[in-house]
């Protein structure tokens, strides 16, 4: 026979099982929590039931059902039917915030043939508590909603002041409350990040090698792991590090109480190298100005980069790309493999009406996202209907056809009606995400149309930039031609992989043959 949490066993005592619950680390420090369980207990005690199991439910929302300990304390109720007879809380807001979620939770235990009862509240099974219960519940709506409407006009109020009233980011560090900044520089991550910004505003780096300098100097989140290219693109978009205030939810744009973490100057000309506006004089010269592709093309042959020099001819002297000494299948003048190079890069170049298939593209993607949440809707409305055919049928299989016994019927059917609730509840509570797309549509629009062009005009810098761009892995060259299925840019590869919808719009709006190519040489990927 089961046991209960004290080590007795589950007789045909009045059991109660007692559900306590804080919202907050701070209302779990400041133990609300025991003072919940001793007054459930003494309410127990008076009311002559024995406590069968306690649920403790720290740090959790009232809001969700994502609750570890309800989700225990369902199963409990359902495996222990019949042993189980009321549910003991504090408050009704301990329960359930939402109207919806408590009478939700209160039927499916209803079923189970289990009542719920608050130390504080009168509420019981007469037709006065049920009235009660629900003007409770209802007020506890209200009270939910209201400090929602409180906190976020307070949120609002604050950040229009100029104070940052979220998690800080990285870099930063959140202040104590008493401080007259919201947020103070972290002595370990802010320099990081500071540098992190310089460096990128030179124009003399790839994003991606900003990113592993960054890491290689032991710039880590704040859980210790690796910043991933997504989140380091989002942190140096963000003008927060450069003292702005900016909550569109809000609908607010100020200057912070902060100390900005990068100089506003830094930061835009930050911005501008990440949009393509701006090709920065003087950079580090990496390699020989003469000799851009050096180091970047490989032999196809032996698969070592090829190198350059100068040759002294009958005339003059004359530049060469060459493989190493023990190789030299590839000999070829820089004039010959740089304007081959500059036409590789103009059949990656796409035509007006291929940009507005990117952008279409781009567009496509957000509205998937967003339809996605409908998506999940659909899918719980048919999570739910399948579960109460799954209960019609077992109902048919009980009164009907009479092929399952009571004992069996009553298990199933409670696990089913348990699913069902939960079920209901997730379809109620479902959210829609968003997607922002201006930085992929700022570099479509402002570099892919004048690739080649732009290699060809810039300082050496800016073509080996360009060039480790749209060719992240180098490409190898055989003496007479590129290497067809060299690795492309992310960008080019998802587009290439496109199919269906794209080639007709592709058809109708006329491409010409250069994007055809593009879908040839980013194929490889």
């Amino acid at each position: 026979m089961p046991a209960t949490c004290d080590g007795a066993t589950l007789t045909d005592m009045v059991g109660a099982v007692i559900y306590v619950r804080v919202s907050t680390k701070e209302q779990t420090e400041n133990l609300s929590l025991p003072t919940q369980v001793r007054a459930c207990e003494d309410y127990c005690r008076r009311q002559g039931y024995e406590v069968l199991e306690r649920f403790h439910e720290e740090g959790e929302s009232a809001k969700t059902t994502d609750r570890t300990q309800l989700q225990a304390l369902l199963t409990f109720c359902r495996t222990h039917k019949g042993k189980v007879h009321f549910v003991v809380v504090y408050n009704l807001t301990r329960f359930a915030r939402e109207k919806y979620d408590h009478f939700a939770l209160r039927a499916h235990l209803k079923s189970l043939g289990i009542s719920l009862r608050s130390v504080t509240e009168p509420i019981d099974d007469t037709s006065t508590g049920k009235l009660m219960e629900g003007v409770l519940a209802a007020f506890a709506q209200f009270d939910n909603d209201v400090r929602s409407e409180r906190t976020r006009a307070g949120m609002r109020a604050a950040l229009e002041l100029g104070r940052w009233t979220f998690p800080a980011p990285l870099g930063y560090l959140n202040a104590p409350k008493w401080s007259t900044t919201s947020l103070v520089h972290d002595p370990d991550r802010g320099p990081l990040v500071r540098r992190a910004f310089e460096e990128l505003a030179t124009g003399q780096y790839t994003k991606q090698e900003v990113i592993a300098r960054a890491t290689e100097a032991g710039l880590r989140s704040r859980k210790g792991l690796r910043i991933s290219p997504q989140s380091f693109g989002q942190m140096v978009r963000n003008p927060i590090y450069a003292g702005k205030v900016e909550s569109p939810d809000y609908g607010v744009s100020t200057r912070g109480d902060f100390e900005p973490l990068v100089e506003e100057a830094t930061f835009y000309r930050a911005q501008a190298v990440l949009d393509g506006r701006v090709v920065v004089a003087g950079p580090r010269q990496r390699n020989h100005p003469d000799f851009p592709l050096r180091g970047f093309v490989r032999c196809e042959t032996c698969g070592r980069p090829l190198t350059g020099s100068w040759s002294k001819g009958r005339n003059g002297y004359y530049a060469y790309y060459h493989c190493q000494r023990q190789c030299r299948a590839v000999n070829i003048s820089k004039a010959a493999l740089e304007g081959a190079f500059a036409d590789e890069l103009a059949l990656l170049q796409p035509s007006a009406g291929y940009m507005r298939l990117v952008a279409d593209r781009i567009l496509y993607v957000w509205e998937q996202r967003r339809a996605e949440a409908k998506d999940r809707t659909a899918e719980q409305d048919r999570r739910v209907k399948a579960i109460q055919q799954k209960l019609d049928r077992l109902d048919d299989a009980f009164l009907f056809a009479q092929s399952i016994d009571r004992t069996s019927y009553e298990r199933q059917r409670d696990r089913l009606r348990e699913e069902l609730t939960l079920g209901q509840i997730d379809h109620h509570a479902d959210a829609t995400d968003e997607l922002d797309v201006q930085g992929i549509l700022a570099f479509a629009e402002r570099i892919l149309p004048r690739a080649s062009d732009l290699w060809v005009q810039a300082s050496l810098d800016y073509k080996q930039r360009l060039q480790a761009l749209f060719f992240p892995e180098g490409i190898a060259y055989d003496g007479n031609r590129f290497n067809r299925t060299a690795v492309t840019a992310p960008l080019f590869s998802y587009l290439a992989r496109s199919e269906g919808a794209e080639e007709k719009v592709v058809s109708r709006e006329g491409i010409e043959p250069s994007t055809r190519r593009l879908r040839v040489c980013c194929s490889a990927n």
